[in-house]
C-alpha cells in the first residue's frame, strides 16, 4: 500500500487516535493540517463520489462552524458545487479525521472500518 493522506486537526482526540492507529500498524502516511490546508476541490469530489453523492456525509455536523452557519437545513438543497466550495474554504467543517487511500475514502475514525481497509 502506497502511503495515504490524512487530513488532521491536532486538537481533536478522533484524530489523534486515528494517528496511532496508523503508527501501530506501521502505516506510512502524510499529516496535513486540515483548518490550514483543507482538502483540495478534487479530494473532496472523490470523497463524495465514494459516499455515494451525500454532501452530510463529507461535514463535520457536530463542529460549532457547521451549527453557527445553520448547515444542517441549508444542506438539503445545497447545490455539490456550493458544498465543496465551503468544504474547500473552510477546514473545519470538513468530518475528519478525512483520509485518502487508494481503496477510498476513509472519514472519522471506526477501527472496524478501518482494519477492512489496511488489514486486508
Amino acid at each position: 500500500m502506497t502511503q495515504i493522506k490524512i487530513y488532521h486537526y491536532e486538537r481533536c482526540s478522533t484524530c489523534r487516535k486515528a494517528i496511532k492507529y496508523l503508527e501501530a500498524n506501521k502505516i506510512s502516511y502524510e499529516a496535513l493540517p486540515i483548518v490550514e490546508k483543507p482538502p483540495t476541490k478534487a479530494e473532496l469530489k472523490v470523497a463524495l463520489k465514494d459516499f455515494g453523492g451525500e454532501l452530510k456525509k463529507l461535514f463535520n455536523t457536530s463542529g460549532l462552524v457547521y451549527r453557527e452557519m445553520k448547515l444542517s437545513q441549508k444542506i438539503k438543497t445545497m447545490e455539490e458545487k456550493e458544498a465543496i466550495d465551503l468544504l474547500n474554504e473552510n477546514g473545519k467543517l470538513v468530518k475528519r479525521p478525512f483520509i485518502l487511500t487508494e481503496e477510498g475514502t476513509l472519514l472519522g475514525f471506526k477501527e472496524a472500518e478501518w482494519d477492512k481497509v489496511f488489514k486486508k
